[in-house]
């Protein structure tokens, strides 16, 4: 039996971006960063042509998506609206069922850590998805809460990874013809979004 390794494909891969809104902006830790992070990842997902999903937790209260995340962009990318702490409302399954039936792999970044992000892993992972967490896109008002979030997450099943690990295996090929373009996202490393104090007590 082959062991089950995660491994990235363009082809059958997604990325979901989750509820990284306005009023989150001074309560979130390390903000700016994952807002940096998740925009890069979008880059290379549109570059790549892998297909995005992005929710907006009751925006009429916690307003829209950044700015900074870069979606005026790109206006194919329609927000889905949602209350339920879980990307995977109707709309969702249904593009996953129905527009993107071919995705087996989910890349997940975005906030709250342990509310809206938690809830959609558990949920993809409960129907068969593998489900890539970027660390360093993912995050909380408390970093207490993110910790154990990543841990609950990794339990059920999850692959915790990083942004550049994320890109660069889906290019997979220093010879894959978007190569370059996908390698200006990372010349410069990736922001400070407070890993090594968070994992530093298990290394």
């Amino acid at each position: 039996m082959a062991c089950k390794v995660g491994r990235l494909v363009t082809k059958d891969s997604a990325l979901f971006i989750c509820d990284i809104q306005e009023k989150f902006r001074n309560m979130i830790q390390f903000f700016p960063g994952i807002c940096e992070v998740s925009s890069r990842l979008l880059k290379a997902a549109k570059i790549l042509d892998v297909p995005v999903v992005v929710t907006e937790q009751y925006p009429q209260g916690l307003g829209n998506t950044v700015q900074e995340i870069g979606l005026a962009n790109y206006p194919d990318i329609k927000t889905i609206t949602k209350t339920q702490f879980s990307m995977m409302v109707p709309e969702v399954v249904d593009l996953l069922s129905k527009q993107h039936s071919n995705v087996k792999s989910v890349i997940l970044c975005g906030i709250e850590a342990h509310v809206c992000v938690q809830g959609t892993c558990l949920h993809l992972l409960e129907r068969g998805f593998d489900v890539h967490l970027v660390v360093d896109g993912i995050s909380s008002r408390s970093n207490v809460d993110r910790m154990f979030a990543f841990d609950r997450m990794k339990s059920a099943g999850a692959w915790l990874t990083t942004s550049e690990a994320v890109i660069l295996g889906l290019v997979g090929d220093a010879s894959h013809p978007h190569f370059k373009a996908c390698q200006k996202l990372i010349i410069n490393p990736p922001p400070d979004t407070g890993l090594s104090s968070l994992f530093s007590s298990k290394i």
